[in-house]
This record gives structure tokens, sequence and C-alpha cells, in this order.
């Protein structure tokens, strides 16, 4: 199918506000916290790892790629001795429900988006994208709004396999990225220092290793090489991604794409994801219901 990349990034924007309320939800917070997982980090890492099940903190460090293993390890496993990852899998999907449910998305809003985004994830290759086949496997839910919910979330974590397959190509470390992310102007340096367990001299070590390489400057912006790498990066990304896509007509992805962005508006309404998070969402067409097929 002869579809433009930009494609699936318009959808990465439609589609992760959806799966991240699981981050920034105050239901996921308070049933994660009612589990006994001691605070956000400790909650985050054992809701997100626990489609692996109990796995050492060093795998979950190659899969989620951008954190220090150090910070994985703060959490896990020991979050498996205060509750279990089939516990942290039922209220992760739970407290996504009720989020939802909260913006005002109903059963029927999800359904139609729920059914062709899941034929979309259930079609999609899982070679190489060990997060996202771990999400496959589980069961899927019967409820239209836990439906809609994990697509969005296999979805994502197709995206986010391959975005970490192309850094890896390109020799950009999991914590070089976040540098690069920051400096193209995709996310504030703050929060993700803050966010990714940055001090000054960490960010400056790995900003000098991108400067090393040409792709920053002296005052850390991006370079002329430096902005080509990170366009690749993107581009690629994009059209790795776009092939979740190739199992739906033309007709499937306008009618997903008309069904799925009047719920993500509701979800960005709802005020629980911010503008600026770490994984750079753009909002700037959510006024706009169409695929752009045309």
């Amino acid at each position: 199918m002869d579809r433009s990349p930009i494609l699936a990034r318009r959808l990465f924007d439609r589609i992760e506000p959806v799966h991240a309320v699981t981050y920034f939800a105050p239901e996921a917070r308070s049933e994660l916290d009612a589990l006994g997982y001691r605070g956000f980090w400790m909650g985050y890492f054992a809701a997100r790892s626990a489609p692996f099940g109990v796995v050492p903190a060093d795998v979950v460090s190659a899969a989620f790629y951008n954190f220090t293993p150090e910070r994985v390890a703060k959490a896990l496993p020991g979050a498996w001795d205060i509750a279990a990852p089939s516990d942290a899998l039922r209220v992760r999907e739970q407290s996504a429900v009720a989020a939802l449910r909260r913006y005002g998305v109903t059963d029927e809003d999800a359904d139609g988006a729920a059914e062709l985004a899941a034929k979309a994830a259930r079609s999609a290759d899982i070679g190489g994208r060990a997060l996202f086949a771990a999400n496959r496997a589980l069961e899927w839910p019967r409820q239209p709004l836990a439906r809609l919910w994990h697509a969005a979330t296999l979805l994502r974590e197709h995206r986010g396999d391959g975005h970490v397959a192309v850094l890896m190509t390109e020799g950009v470390s999991g914590r070089e990225c976040n540098v690069l992310h920051a400096a193209a102007g995709r996310v504030p340096e703050a929060m993700i220092k803050r966010s990714r367990d940055y001090d000054d001299a960490q960010w400056d070590h790995h900003r000098g290793a991108l400067q090393r390489r040409g792709l920053l400057d002296a005052a850390g912006a991006l370079t002329h090489a430096g902005r080509e790498l990170k366009q690749r990066i993107e581009d690629v990304t994009d059209r790795l991604a776009l092939r979740v896509l190739d199992v739906l007509g033309d007709d499937e992805v306008e009618t997903l794409f008309r069904v799925l962005t009047p719920i993500t508006r509701k979800v960005v309404a709802g005020g629980d994801v911010p503008a600026g998070t770490p994984m750079g969402l753009s909002r700037d067409d959510l006024d706009d219901d169409s695929a752009r097929l045309g």
C-alpha cells in the first residue's frame, strides 16, 4: 500500500494519549499505591513491565531503553514481593478504564475504534518487538473501553520497540536519545532530566558524546548533521510503525481516525495527560478527524 509514513505519526498522536492515562491519571496512581507499591516509579515499572512476568531488572532496562539500570533496580524485582505481575496488570487496566469513563468516553464510543485497532495490533509482526509481543500475549479484554486501551497499548509499544531498533542502528544510546530529543525541541530539557533521572553531570556527559559526533554544537543545539539524524530516526520509526495498518483497507483506516480522534480529544480535555510529555506528542491536528489518505 502506498501510504505516507506521516500517517503512522498521526496515529501515534491519537493512540498515545489513550494509553498514557495509565501514567498520568490519578486513578492509576491510587490503584497502584493500594497494591502497596512505594511511589510513582515502583508502580510505573511494575505495571509497564508486568506483561513480561517476573524477569531480571536488566531485561526491563533493555526493553525500556532510556532509563538507568539503577532506577529500574530500585523498583524491580522488589515490587513483586509486594504484589504479583497479575495484580499490576489487573489494576492498570481497571484504572485506565475508570479514567476514560471519567473523561466521558463510553463503551459505544470505544467499540468501533477498539475493533479496528485490535485488528491492526493482532496482525502486526512481533519479530524484534519484545515489549509488544509480551503485551499481545495477554488475554484480550471483552469490555470495549478495556479493549480500546489494550489495543492502544499494543500499538504504542509496537512503535516504541521499532524506535529502539532505529536508535540502536544509528548508534544512539538510550541515555543519549533523551538529550537528542530535548535538543530537537520535542520535550523540555528540565522535564526529561527530571523524569529520566539525570543530574547536570550526567546530562553534560551524554551531551558531550553527541557533540563529539558533531550532532550538537557547543551550546547544545542540533547541528545540521544532528537535525538530519533526528529526522531520519523519526522517519524510519514512522515507516516501521506504518506496517501495522497494512491489514486495514483505506475505508477502515478512515473509520479508525474518525472514531478515535474524538476519543483522544476527550482524553486531552480531561487534563491528566500534560501537553509536554517524554513522548513528545503533538496536538496540532486533533481537530481533524480524517486520515488524509486522499
